[in-house]
């Protein structure tokens, strides 16, 4: 094939003055693009942990290739090479950036383009290293639309006459340190190095002997699969939480959806996703106490399962078996496994869930998403998530009756929420002598139905939420969501469940506190911090019998650090204002309030207004959690909020204060809260 070549090339960019072996590198593709709207990917990114150079697509002045790294740590825009209408033709150009001792020179076609100083890195002598292709760096999900002929890496800076003589798929006099050339029906790198090839949101395309890259489709070139296990390191940041469940790398949980949990056979179990150099999988911890906690090999990955992991739960089969359902990532479908081992580290091949119509065809047109799958009787159901979700049904879990809508016909119209609101992440459960379906919608966040099934349909009578944030996907006030939640039955049968907080934070896959969940007979949801958390409670201080003065306030200047347990029971009768202020600075600013009140019918926490109504001559017990700048708080067990502060306090500044008369207070505790991660 005749072939116009685009040529970047990249010489390694160090981090320290003194240059580490291996610094030079040069990276050199052949691409045509085939959409200039989607700008920021990569033809082709090394990249070892954080560090990374990559030949990237820049949406600065209508389209830049530049000499991608992270946090433009060895990266000048102004130096980038401009997008041409050729660029789009369908005819292949070479780009070439080099990476010499210190300096970094960029090609076009074989003419050197632009050339600037630089502190290289040395990316190509570590055994972790890994290829990215199509978005710039692994975790950023800028995308390039492009048809990818030829990718190299060489561990020398190449001359400008060693660049002219290479031509796509024919080798070249000195030897690269990695070669794609796509023209095999599976992607190969030639010199071995890199063996295993995971896909994106959607299968590995070649094409006319092309990687060819979208919205959907990127790749990621590893040396091996092994499997990593988490780890909590031995000084973690000061800015980490102390008493949440948070991922302590590699890669990211962002989505962190808490998923399959379990009590099984003396241990609790919880997974959750995150994104790692494997793709999308599910990290897998567990617990005697559902408190401290042990990080296991992640086993459940693309290199197993096929596919990516998102949202799914865990369940039993009727053997007694743990299972579970989650959506597979560029599956199109959802899939069940079971586990093979007592320790939940072994699992059968995953397989897909197909609804079928009564004569055994498959359904069309149905949208395979979020789901979950429960037992009543002897049946298997299963719910697929999204708009008014699709459900079917089994015996066996392999052969899936459909059974149409989830959602039953009856539907009433007086919930707050239409049948078309999205539900996601759905759990479904039996709690009390109802059913509750504990979700989210994508903009509502967390929230949940009661109700009961007529004609194998849900038929919900009440709808609340969990989450008081209005969010597309963005933190609103407050500065955090709740979302993604998770249940699991504990070992003495409580509804426990936890939901992932969406916040800015340098960590990702933050969980809430585990809440427990139970439905007396008056109909009213309980929510109650688990009760295992009190093994966490030292230093305990404790007054009693105390009047806060109107418009004067109590200050409590014995409670200090910044991970604590408050309780505060308020005895009535209770003044129309009043509450605690806490996390301010010295001066009282920036505070975040807890506000309640009689004749209230809203608890205030800091920016959110969660429904809370006191009884007639009914005391006020308050339990608010402070972990760094993650605030929980608890009323009377019939109400619960978190909230994120923008400032984490070494002390927490705490105020007692009434508005219109003097308050009562029966009792004051505090403890501080010990580290989960031992």
């Amino acid at each position: 094939m005749t072939k116009n070549i685009i040529f970047l090339m990249i010489s390694g960019l160090v981090f320290s003055c003194t240059p580490s072996k291996n610094t030079d590198k040069t990276l050199v593709a052949w691409v045509s693009l085939n959409n200039t709207k989607l700008l920021g990917g990569s033809v082709l990114t090394i990249q070892d942990g954080e560090r990374f150079d990559g030949i990237i697509l820049s949406e600065e002045n209508g389209g830049l290739w530049i000499a991608g790294s992270e946090d433009n740590n060895r990266t000048k825009i102004d130096k980038g090479i401009n997008v041409q209408a050729s660029d789009t033709t369908g005819e292949l150009i070479q780009l070439a950036v080099v990476y010499k001792g210190s300096e970094i020179q960029m090609y076009r076609n074989g003419e050197l383009k632009s050339t600037y100083p630089a502190q290289n890195v040395d990316l190509l002598s570590s055994t972790n290293n890994y290829a990215v292709f199509g978005i710039p760096h692994l975790i950023e999900r800028d995308f390039i639309a492009a048809s990818i002929e030829d990718a190299r890496i060489y561990s020398q800076a190449l001359t400008n006459e060693e660049i002219k003589s290479l031509q796509a798929n024919q080798p070249s006099d000195i030897s690269p340190y990695a070669w794609w050339d796509f023209e095999d029906k599976d992607v190969v790198e030639k010199t071995g190095k890199f063996t295993f090839h995971n896909k994106g949101e959607e299968d590995i395309k070649v094409s006319d002997g092309k990687l060819v890259t979208d919205q959907l489709r990127y790749m990621v070139a590893i040396r091996e699969y092994i499997p990593e296990t988490p780890v909590w390191p031995e000084k973690a940041p000061d800015d980490w939480l102390t008493f949440h469940l948070a991922h302590p790398g590699p890669g990211r949980a962002e989505p962190g959806d808490p998923n399959p949990a379990y009590f099984y056979k003396g241990r609790y179990h919880l997974h959750y996703i995150y994104e790692n150099i494997f793709g999308i999988a599910y990290a897998h911890i567990s617990s005697e106490d559902m408190i401290y906690w042990k990080w296991h090999k992640t086993v459940l990955t693309p290199p197993f399962t096929g596919h990516g992991m998102y949202s799914g739960t865990g369940f039993f089969t009727k053997e007694g078996q743990p299972a579970m359902i989650y959506h597979g990532v560029g599956s199109e479908t959802n899939v069940v496994t079971v586990a093979l081992d007592d320790n939940l580290d072994e699992w059968e091949k995953p397989w897909p869930v197909i609804a079928r119509d009564n004569k055994g065809n498959p359904v069309e047109d149905i949208y395979y998403w979020d789901p979950d799958c429960w037992l009543i009787g002897d049946t298997y159901y299963a719910l697929s998530g999204g708009k008014d979700p699709e459900l079917m049904k089994s015996d066996d879990l392999k052969n899936w009756i459909y059974m149409g809508k989830v959602l039953h016909d009856e539907y009433p119209d007086n919930l707050g929420v239409g049948r078309a609101e999205d539900i996601s992440c759905a759990n479904m459960f039996k709690l009390g002598n109802r059913w509750m379906l504990l979700c989210i919608s994508h903009t509502l966040g967390c929230r949940y139905f009661l109700g009961d099934f007529k004609d194998e349909k849900y038929l919900p009578d009440f709808h609340a939420k969990m989450n008081w944030v209005d969010m597309e996907w963005e933190s609103g006030p407050g500065g955090l969501v709740y979302f993604a939640p998770e249940s699991m039955l504990s070992e003495d049968g409580r509804r426990v469940m936890w939901a992932w907080l969406i916040t800015e934070s340098s960590q990702t896959g933050i969980q809430s506190l585990p809440r427990e969940l139970e439905l007396p007979e008056d109909g009213i949801l309980r929510i109650r911090p688990l009760k295992e958390l009190e093994i966490l409670r030292s230093d305990e201080l404790s007054k009693a019998n105390i009047t806060v003065l109107k418009d004067k306030g109590l200050n409590l200047p014995e409670v200090t650090g910044d991970a604590l347990e408050l309780q505060v029971i308020f005895k009535a009768p209770l003044p129309e204002e009043f509450g605690i202020n806490m996390l301010g600075d010295q001066q009282g600013n920036e505070s975040i309030t807890i506000t309640a009140g009689s004749g209230r019918t809203t608890l205030g926490v800091a920016s959110i207004e969660p429904p809370f109504e006191l009884k007639a001559d009914e005391d006020l017990t308050l339990r608010v959690f402070i972990d760094k700048n993650i605030v929980e708080v608890f009323a009377n067990d019939r109400q619960a909020a978190v909230v994120a502060h923008d400032h984490i306090r070494k002390n927490p500044n705490i105020n007692l204060f009434t508005k219109d008369t003097d308050l009562n207070v029966k009792e004051i505790k505090a403890w501080k809260m010990k580290s989960i991660y031992q």
